[in-house]
């Protein structure tokens, strides 16, 4: 492993006006990829994804989470990659087609692009959702924060050989309008800059050598780096209450013949074992409330 795996950096380039994010993942990316055996495509928009979730999160201010949500007319059913405040990721696909030769083509009509962020503080919820108009996902989050925040964004996003990295440039707002009004070419210069960035360079570089021959001029100040790391937020009690969100006569028609329930986690496959004792239980605790009388 090297310095950068599972890491997110912040930087800022002070002559541009543009601050930015690189993130690069592997030993929690490969136990993303351990859950299921993903078709190559499939694969490589999930790690784009995750990665991505861990570029946006670098903005929370406050304890929760931003999850990206992708949903297609086509072969991709369901995306969701997720990272927390506290870099903790978790991520999921599935295809139409199970089969290893699934297509998904993002520019499909019908495909759309949610971005969630759940603050846990004050119990908050915000979402954006637009059609993707694009045939890359990075395109797609550009369209997304040009047209959802009016925030000029490029991404890069790589996956390859149980590796995943991206990097984010945003132009900085000011009090006054953009920060581009004192360098008018700024952000058109950086952006140019970044076209010349190769996959293998930002897969391999360390973060301040890969920073340094990009932008060696435009006064880069590299803040410290954060941890990312896999880890699921199932648990008994989270299993509990979706099945007591699926009723009561459902719940229990999921037992064997044994009076025994197993659910498994699609996240991280940990398989949670239940019984007859803790269905009643639970339904015991939160009854169903009474229907409306029925008139005589």
């Amino acid at each position: 492993m090297t310095v950068n795996d599972d890491k997110a950096y912040s930087f800022h380039l002070q002559s541009a006006g543009v601050r930015g994010q690189v993130v690069h993942l592997q030993s929690s990316w490969q136990q993303v990829l351990a859950t299921a055996d993903y078709p190559a495509g499939l694969r490589r928009l999930l790690g784009e994804s995750l990665v991505a979730s861990a570029l946006f999160a670098g903005a929370l201010k406050f304890e929760g989470s931003l999850s990206i949500h992708l949903r297609g007319s086509g072969a991709l059913r369901l995306l969701f990659a997720e990272c927390t405040h506290t870099g903790d990721l978790r991520g999921i696909a599935r295809c139409e087609d199970d089969g290893h030769d699934a297509h998904v083509d993002l520019a499909q009509p019908g495909t759309q692009l949610a971005i969630t962020i759940e603050n846990t503080q004050s119990e908050t919820r915000y979402q954006g959702l637009v059609a993707v108009e694009a045939n890359q996902l990075a395109g797609a989050f550009e369209g997304y924060f040009e047209r959802s925040e009016q925030l000029p964004t490029r991404l890069m996003l790589v996956e390859r050989n149980g590796r995943c990295a991206g990097i984010m440039l945003q132009r900085v707002a000011e009090a006054g309008g953009l920060a581009a009004a004192s360098d008018a070419d700024g952000w058109n210069r950086v952006c140019h800059l970044l076209a010349t960035l190769g996959e293998d360079e930002l897969l391999d570089l360390p973060v301040e050598t890969l920073l340094l021959r990009l932008f060696h001029e435009e006064e880069v100040i590299l803040q410290g780096a954060r941890s990312l790391r896999f880890r699921c937020s199932c648990s008994r009690r989270r299993v509990l209450d979706m099945l007591r969100s699926l009723g009561r006569e459902e719940a229990f028609a999921g037992l064997d013949a044994s009076g025994k329930l197993k659910v498994t986690c699609e996240f991280c496959n940990r398989d949670y074992l239940l019984d007859e004792v803790d269905l009643a239980g639970q339904f015991a605790k939160f009854p169903q409330a009474p229907g409306p009388a029925t008139a005589q």
